[in-house]
């Protein structure tokens, strides 16, 4: 059984791990949503990565080439450009950071609940 990821969560995350697909290989966008979903991410749609994939462009943090297509159009390709390496390597550590402190907060202990 697949389970859904909480949207907010994702929403907060879904750069990251573009950047991070993108940094193992250059990938079409369709490709990249392919590629989430068998990393678990089932409910992530088109509609949100292509947007997303469009904001790293905008950003400079992807480029993109067309390479053409045996049955159809052309696909454009995303790839990390230096401001991308540079933004990954951030945001993975800021990932990190933010992780790490959650989990300090939810292994604390939590009082017994009696009487409650």
């Amino acid at each position: 059984m697949t389970e859904s990821h909480d949207p907010q969560l994702l929403k907060g995350v879904l750069s990251l791990l573009l950047l991070h697909l993108l940094a193992e290989r250059e990938s079409y966008g369709y490709e990249v949503v392919q590629r989430l979903q068998a990393a678990g991410f089932a409910d992530v749609l088109e509609g949100s990565v292509y947007p997303a994939l469009n904001r790293l462009l905008r950003e400079g943090r992807v480029q993109t080439r067309l390479v053409p297509s045996p049955g159809g159009p052309a696909r454009k390709y995303y790839r990390l450009t230096g401001d991308g390496q540079r933004a990954l390597a951030e945001s993975t550590a800021a990932w990190d950071r933010h992780v790490a402190g959650v989990r300090a907060v939810l292994s604390r202990p939590l009082p017994s609940m009696q009487g409650a």
